[in-house]
């Protein structure tokens, strides 16, 4: 029976569906999947043959086949779906799951691959069961299937389950001298209508047992429940009949024409030829509901994960926009507290601060020969507070914007001045040539006398700790010439120091100033790839469903 090219396409869309929601393999709907798309891809008509153990499928398949096909002994341990095709001689073939092939003539290998194991599992390298034989009806496209028994293992009634769905008409075996309950037909709805297989043909087996008033009783019972599984069918066919199994195999292996119409077995083939004839002029239009059914249990999965998806997705944007405000905030004060830093160590370097702050102190620190020590415990504490306030806020950017900070700013110190005093004037009273003696006056009072204005006058003042000695000379003129000549060298030793200092600071914190900018100004981070990765679920998922909606309204236009 060929289909139309839709069905294919809308199998592929249905494979897509599980493939992108990623289902359990064990799961019923996937397992519900694999059949419905197995059945749009089947080239022939199946018709499955249903129903609890001993109810006579097999005695039934065989009377319709005209030879023992399918062993009728092997019916109480049957484990495995067996496909029934046309073949110009009785030959089964065993597929198993690695992929090899069994055949053999006739069908005795059934009992080794088809049956259950002495544990009543079914064997688990069996792939598929396939038995050919010649028969017109089976020319025709069609194939049965042969059904495990239900009601003995939730094993075998969940293969059942799965293969009707990918049988096109289904054929259920009732049992006479046991009437469907109340729990029964609604588990057969649950199998069969509530998934879209809305067509059964029942056929009552062991009829030919009862009592005439029983019969009567009992057919007008199961007409009842046939009427709810007919959709499908013209009101003039009817979907229950009446076909003794056993007797009509018997009937038919003897070639007894006359006892096989007294067993249904005539009636009820020849409506069947006729239903599938209906069927297969429908192009496969019966195919739709069944798969609507599926497809919406699947439609309706695929929405409520993109539902889901989507709700994490609103989530972690909603989180990570959070974080970013919080970051942006952050660099705010992170960028007012480092440019604050910056701009107080920056005019703390510049040149005219340091010499108006430094000089004094360092030009006595040289005179008195205490220039390291003034270097160390004065000085270099101050840059050093500078330093660091601003490689906080540095390092507070880098760990707050997950950035690699910069190497520490370090400002180094120049070399320390190294001065020379001219030495003392001739053919005076003895001035002492160790600066310790007369250094400390001079340079302070000396400094005060060579800078004037305020500068001096706080050199002055800070040099008052250095007034320790007393100064003799005769001449103060020519001692005051000495001493002058003595602070110039030490302010000017200092002032070229400073300067050294302040250009060569300036410059380094410019350096580090630029590779600090790129870790404090704070850069929207690219989307996370969490979000990435959702929103492409979330698109999936709707083009998923958008597809699979798409195809199935093709289907239909095409049928329509």
């Amino acid at each position: 029976m060929q289909q139309p090219d839709n069905y294919h396409n809308l199998a592929n869309h249905l494979k897509s569906a599980i493939g992108i929601l990623e289902l359990d393999k064990t799961s019923q709907l996937y397992r519900d999947v694999t059949a419905i798309c197995n059945y749009l891809e089947n080239p022939t008509f199946r018709i499955a043959v249903f129903g609890p153990f001993n109810y006579g499928k097999s005695t039934l398949l065989n009377a319709m086949l005209g030879q023992r096909t399918l062993p009728i002994d092997l019916i109480p341990t049957t484990g495995a779906a067996i496909r029934v095709k046309y073949g110009e001689e009785l030959q089964t073939r065993i597929t198993l799951k690695d992929g090899r092939k069994i055949s053999e003539q006739g069908t005795d290998i059934l009992k080794q691959f088809a049956i259950l194991d002495d544990n009543r599992r079914m064997r688990e390298d069996v792939a598929e069961v396939e038995v050919f034989c010649y028969h017109p009806f089976l020319q025709t496209g069609v194939e049965f299937l042969d059904l495990p028994g239900t009601n003995d293992r939730e094993e075998q009634d969940n293969l059942v389950r799965d293969q009707l769905l990918s049988a096109d008409l289904v054929i259920q075996l009732l049992d006479a001298r046991k009437l469907m309950t109340l729990g029964e037909r609604e588990n057969l709805r649950d199998w069969l209508l509530d998934r879209g297989i809305k067509t059964v043909v029942f056929v009552v087996n062991f009829l030919n047992l009862m009592e005439p008033d029983e019969q009567k009783q009992i057919y007008s019972r199961l007409r009842f429940v046939a009427e709810s599984f007919r959709s499908d069918l013209p009101d003039n066919f009817s979907n229950l009949y009446r076909v003794d199994a056993l007797p009509a195999l018997r009937a038919r292996l003897k070639g007894d024409a006359s006892a096989i119409q007294t067993t249904g077995l005539v009636a009820f083939e020849s409506a069947l030829q006729s239903i599938v004839a209906i069927q297969q002029e429908k192009s496969g239009g019966y195919k739709v509901g069944r798969v609507e059914a599926i497809a919406t249990q699947l439609t309706q999965y695929l929405q409520t994960k993109t539902q889901t998806i989507s709700t994490e997705l609103a989530a972690a944007q909603t989180k990570h926009n959070t974080k970013i405000q919080i970051q942006q905030k952050a660099e705010k004060l992170i960028k007012q507290g480092f440019e604050n830093s910056l701009t107080e160590l920056r005019n703390w370097l510049t040149l005219s601060t340091l010499l108006n702050r430094y000089q004094s102190e360092a030009a006595a620190a040289l005179g008195q020969n205490q220039f390291k020590t003034w270097e160390t415990e004065f000085f270099q504490p101050v840059l050093l507070k500078h330093q660091q306030e601003i490689v906080k806020w540095v390092q507070q950017a880098g760990e707050f914007f997950n950035q690699q900070s910069p190497e520490d700013l370090i400002i180094s110190l120049p070399t320390a001045p190294e001065i020379s005093l001219p030495s003392p004037p001739t053919n005076k009273p003895k001035v002492s040539e160790d600066l310790t003696d007369t250094a400390p006056v001079a340079v302070a009072t000396g400094l005060g006398w060579v800078l004037g204005g305020p500068v001096g006058a706080a050199v002055v003042g800070s040099a008052a700790y250095l007034l320790n000695r007393n100064v003799k000379q005769d001449k103060p003129n020519t001692s005051i010439a000495y001493q002058n000549q003595a602070v110039q060298i030490c302010a000017d030793a200092a002032q070229d120091y400073l300067t050294r200092f302040s250009n060569e600071a300036l410059t380094t914190l410019s350096q580090y100033e630029e590779k600090a900018q790129k870790v404090i100004n704070f850069q929207i981070p690219a989307e996370p790839i969490e979000i990435a990765n959702k929103r492409y679920q979330q698109n999936l998922l709707h083009n998923c469903w958008e597809n699979l909606q798409r195809e199935l309204d093709a289907v239909k236009g095409n049928l329509g």
